[in-house]
């Protein structure tokens, strides 16, 4: 591991969003590890088009931009929702899903519907029809151009009507496996659980899991 590409406490790290959601679940995971966390929106950095055709190379993309344009280290992640009866969509486009008709912002509540509703379509009414995952990539980028990848997956399966107004996104209608509650249901700390050397229980948890044991003192 190149000495640019560890966490050590005291650290001045850039997630590399200007999702408020995102942002405060960086600030809840990275709270024991003393780093100086600020993020893109509050430096007031332009989002950088996501040109991607993957989850990984959007996540490079931000993180590099924002290394480069602050000289620190930067950590972005893509994440999304991909749904198997809908051939992985919305995936890498799970933003656009919930952008409203007027182009006024996001609107989850439509997105979460816009997928009912394309599951409806195809006949998907059982719970094997209905199978999804959350899929999230992190990459930690220095100034110097280097960088780590670290994806995390979390299989579930999408309910409806939509269950608990905690998280944010989508997690009202995804129910992880091995629960009967929605991550719209969870409080954070459940969501976020992980352990060193285990994995975690949401995809950027568990994306997170392996980022800590590869760069961060613990």
């Amino acid at each position: 591991m190149n000495a640019d590409l560890k966490l050590p406490r005291g650290t001045r790290l850039v997630i590399a969003t200007h999702n408020g959601g995102k942002l405060a679940e960086f600030k809840e995971l990275f709270a024991p590890f003393g780093l100086e966390l600020v993020s893109a929106g509050e430096l007031g950095l332009d989002e950088p088009e996501e040109t991607g055709t993957t989850f990984a190379q959007n996540a490079r993309l931000k993180a590099h931009t924002a290394a480069g344009e602050t000289g620190c280290l930067a950590l972005a992640d893509d994440s999304g929702l991909c749904v198997d009866a809908l051939d992985g969509k919305p995936g890498i486009h799970t933003a656009r899903w919930a952008e409203s008709e007027d182009g006024s912002g996001r609107d989850f509540s439509l997105g979460m519907q816009r997928v009912e509703d394309a599951l409806r379509e195809v006949g998907a009414q059982t719970a094997d029809e209905r199978r999804a995952s959350f899929n999230a990539t992190l990459c930690l980028a220095s100034p110097l151009g280097r960088e780590r990848l670290f994806e995390g997956i979390a299989p579930g399966t999408l309910v409806w009507p939509p269950r608990g107004d905690l998280g944010f996104g989508f997690d009202p209608v995804f129910m992880p496996d091995g629960f009967s509650i929605t991550f719209g249901q969870m409080p954070s700390e459940k969501k976020h659980s992980w352990a060193a050397g285990k994995p975690g229980l949401s995809h950027r948890a568990r994306a997170f899991a392996l980022l800590v044991e590869a760069c961060c003192d613990i």
